[in-house]
């Protein structure tokens, strides 16, 4: 059952999603992390793959960049492929000031400074959330690896450019970092009764001048990576 995004058949799919933006970053984890990964989806080069990890059927696949690009595609997969849990794998720019390069990021709940959630017709501000099973699956896979990581809200900005250059304000509501994708996420995913994760490593501390290269972002978070593997073989 293929659609516009997606050229996967029915059973292609596993029941849990990983969804990094970086569709080259699906082809990293696919290939180093997975066993007899199998291409499904190439459309648009949004490449998604399927194989096993630890013996439990797992995918990946790229989502771009943007709600509007992980709305699509999640929505697809909770809707068109019966896929139960996507967990995000991706990066972040750190707001807080206890937060640093390469830290791991579990998204709790996200903010936001999109509309996205204006076509549910809600009589009020919707809050966006993760779902608690992935998040308590995530924290106890984080402090087995022993890394360090922070679990709250993060912000889903829609604006990578921020002319109004507001990240200060965030901070002092106490907003962990900033990327681009969660909250459409966590929405789909409370529409369709499904389950939701962000799972981040920060490569910006934009507020300090600190950066990764991109190099670094597709293949060296490798803490993230198995955090979110370790997370979907337990649900």
């Amino acid at each position: 059952m293929p659609t516009p995004h997606n050229n996967a058949k029915k059973g292609d799919i596993a029941k849990t999603v990983l969804m990094p933006g970086d569709p080259l970053r699906a082809k990293f984890i696919a290939e180093n992390y997975l066993e007899k990964p199998v291409c499904y989806n190439e459309v648009r080069g949004m490449l998604g793959f399927t194989g096993t990890y630890k013996g439990v059927p797992v995918s990946v696949q790229g989502s771009g960049m943007g709600m509007p690009s992980i709305g699509i595609y999640s929505y697809e997969l909770y809707n068109e492929y019966n896929v139960e849990n996507i967990i995000r794998v991706g990066t972040a720019g750190a707001i807080a000031d206890n937060v640093s390069l390469r830290d791991v990021i579990i998204g709790v709940s996200a903010s936001t400074n999109s509309n996205f959630a204006s076509q549910y017709r809600l009589p009020g501000t919707y809050a966006p959330t993760a779902s608690w099973k992935l998040v308590s699956a995530a924290v106890r896979a984080a402090e087995k690896k022993n890394c360090v990581f922070h679990a709250g809200n993060i912000l889903s900005s829609d604006t990578f450019y921020d002319d109004a250059d507001s990240l200060a304000e965030w901070n002092k509501m106490g907003v962990l970092a900033i990327e681009m994708e969660a909250a459409a996420l966590y929405m789909n995913a409370a529409r369709a009764g499904k389950n939701a994760l962000c799972i981040l490593t920060v490569s910006d501390c934009p507020l300090k001048g600190e950066s990764t290269t991109a190099e670094e972002r597709r293949t060296s978070f490798r803490d993230m990576m198995e955090i979110s593997l370790e997370t979907a073989i337990s649900v």
